[in-house]
């Protein structure tokens, strides 16, 4: 039940994370706060459509 997704920076909207999810476990989308490499800061980053 394991997918992959892809996360986005809320602020530039760039794509910068590949990562894994349990989707029974997490049914919702997830939020990460992670480094942004074109914002040059940590961001929010949720999981694209």
């Amino acid at each position: 039940m394991r997918i992959n997704l892809i996360m986005r920076c809320t602020e530039c909207k760039n794509e910068n994370y590949i990562t894994k999810k349990n989707k029974r476990e997490n049914p919702e989308r997830i939020e990460l706060k992670k480094y942004c490499p074109k914002c040059n800061k940590s961001t929010v980053h949720k999981e694209k459509k």
